[in-house]
């Protein structure tokens, strides 16, 4: 046809706005990879208006202009799995930071590409089927010890089946074949996974075991279930980061993904030079023998901070599928979708509310949905993929679009405060605005795995603190000695909860982590207090001589106290006797 132009794998540049370019006469799909300029900056194709590409790229486009070569790769964004992901630092396309920085040094160039993972470096594979066995999609072939105390299950990629016809024992890299099949499929240590699609998995579980944070406030009153989502919304200087560097450091998921997503580089600096120090505590090894760590800061290009978010849930989801229970910490979503605003701009779609594209909510829910509990294909052992995403509302703004479309998805929030930060009360999770929709689905857990009284000591304890809500409105007018003895005593209660059990020191040794027993029996000693003050009251005793007893205030010892039974019981037998006294 006259006019019509012939498409090719190669065609140039048209039009360039920012981020993303229009490229014509290239023959490419959708999500396609594309190279575009003579320094062969990486793109992905977003869209396709007739003969006209247009193209997000990933890397900064000053100096680029039409006429310029642009070529397709024909295959969509796509991650490298395998053996060499725990440990490593990527930016948002999977290309290893520091492997950057010894082939240009601090500052990275355009067009500059590295593998995901080492090709020259040899692993002990040790072959766990032989010989006329038939494999099929997710099954293990063999095994790998990646860090000290970690293996690396090698996986059949989904999609790939049949008889194997060659395997064997031994030293391989990467790219190395390890097996054969009888369908002609080539088995190595490593496959590709397109980013945007999400694994399969032989069936998605119910989320009704508890993710232990060691986070008392979180555990007790918040919990998060493994394979849940929660978000953690919070401005500026509210504790988002050093809450989810608690989280990483402590919650029982064999594996971490990090993401940092669009923060600031001095933020972004302080992860990646103190996670690499970290002790795991459970195995006295580096936390980083099982992080995989993923920058994208504010200054880098916008494009790949879009692509970073799915980067980390498809290396998440391959951890899964090998049975390892992985959370998954993206800090932050709102930066992502600032990414997702930009670019729509660019291509001059329709804006919704506060100019983020229409199909925010979808993207957002796609992400989320990711999480789950499952029985990968190939084993019977379950994996999970549990998502914490950090939200930067502008102003602290709750009512803003990314925070209320990610509240729509997630089931967890945890809201931090600004005042209770300015306060120093940290975690700075307020409790009155988070929730969780995992409580009633754990409690069966925590009667059977804790307590029997679990769930109504969390009862007791919320019912405390909305009381006092309201009593402080009272108190502002009139003052605490105007209020009737009983709810003087409420107030008392509700400061131990406060100061002795919610506030948690992130940076003490015994402080920064607290088991289910320590927590339970803390949240039982504070609620006995009251059950015992309500009983002296009915008997007759002024609330003063209450408020002054003095083993209560002893239960802020607990906190920092490792053989804390042995202080409990003591705590408990002095109350015990004070209120005699009283009788």
């Amino acid at each position: 046809m006259k006019g019509k132009t012939q498409k090719t794998t190669k065609g140039e540049i048209y039009r360039i706005a920012g981020p993303v370019a229009v490229a014509t006469g290239i023959d490419a799909k959708m999500y396609d990879v594309v190279r575009v300029g003579k320094e062969k900056l990486m793109g992905e194709v977003i869209q396709i208006l007739g003969d006209k590409t247009v193209i997000q790229v990933y890397e900064n486009t000053t100096g680029l202009k039409p006429g310029e070569p642009v070529e397709t790769t024909g295959m969509p964004l796509s991650v490298k799995l395998g053996p060499g992901l725990l440990t490593s630092i990527y930016d948002g396309i999977q290309r290893p930071l520091p492997e950057l920085v010894k082939q240009m040094g601090d500052f990275i160039l355009r067009g500059v590409d590295a593998s995901g993972l080492d090709e020259k470096k040899k692993w002990e594979f040790k072959a766990t089927k032989k010989k006329g066995d038939f494999v099929s999609q997710g099954d293990i072939i063999g095994t790998v010890e990646e860090c000290p105390g970690i293996t690396h299950r090698i996986l059949v990629p989904p999609g790939i089946s049949g008889k194997i016809t060659d395997i064997s024992s031994g030293k391989y890299t990467v790219v190395d074949a390890v097996a054969k099949l009888d369908s002609k499929a080539v088995l190595r240590l490593a496959h590709t996974w397109p980013i945007r699609i999400p694994r399969p998995s032989k069936k998605k579980l119910v989320p009704e075991i508890p993710l232990i944070t060691g986070q008392r406030i979180l555990d007790a009153l918040f919990p998060l279930a493994k394979g849940g989502a929660a978000a953690i919304p919070g401005p500026f200087g509210a504790g988002k980061t050093v809450t989810q560097q608690s989280l990483a450091k402590w919650a029982d998921a064999e594996i971490i993904v990090y993401v940092g997503c669009g923060e600031r580089g001095n933020e972004m600096t302080e992860v990646l030079t103190e996670f690499p120090q970290l002790t795991d505590p459970k195995s006295g090894k580096p936390l980083m023998n099982r992080t995989v760590l993923i920058a994208n800061t504010s200054n880098m290009p916008v494009a790949a901070r879009e692509a970073s978010i799915y980067t980390g849930i498809t290396i998440a989801e391959y951890y899964r599928d090998m049975g390892y229970s992985v959370a998954l910490m993206a800090d932050s979503t709102s930066r992502w979708a600032e990414a997702m605003r930009e670019i729509s701009s660019r291509l001059e779609e329709m804006p919704g509310e506060e100019g983020y594209p229409a199909y925010l909510s979808t993207r957002l829910a796609e992400f989320y949905e990711r999480a789950g509990r499952v029985i990968p294909f190939g084993t019977d052992k379950e994996g999970s993929v549990t998502v914490i995403g950090a939200v930067s509302p502008p102003g602290g703004d709750f009512s803003e679009p990314v925070t209320q479309n990610t509240l729509r998805v997630t089931k967890t929030f945890w809201a931090l405060d600004a005042k209770l930060a300015q306060r120093r009360h940290f975690p700075s999770i307020n409790w009155l605005q988070s929730y969780s929709l995992y409580r009633d689905t754990l409690s069966e857990w925590f009667v059977k795995n804790v307590a029997s009284d679990w769930p109504s000591l969390v009862g007791q304890t919320m019912s405390i603190l909305q009381e006092e809500e309201k009593l402080q409105e009272i108190v502002q007018l009139v003052g605490s000695d105007a209020l009737p003895e009983k709810e003087r005593v409420t107030l008392e209660v509700a400061r131990l909860l406060r100061e002795f059990f919610l506030q948690q020191n992130a940076f003490h040794d015994v402080d920064t982590y607290c088991d289910l027993k320590k927590t339970h029996l803390m949240l039982k000693t504070i609620l006995m207090y009251q059950n015992m003050a309500k009983q002296a009251l009915d008997a007759g005793v002024p609330a003063v001589d209450i408020l002054e007893m003095k083993s209560k205030n002893r239960i802020a010892e607990v906190k920092f106290e490792r053989d804390y039974k042995k202080l409990l019981t003591s705590i408990e037998a002095d109350m015990k006797k004070e209120f005699s006294k009283l009788k």
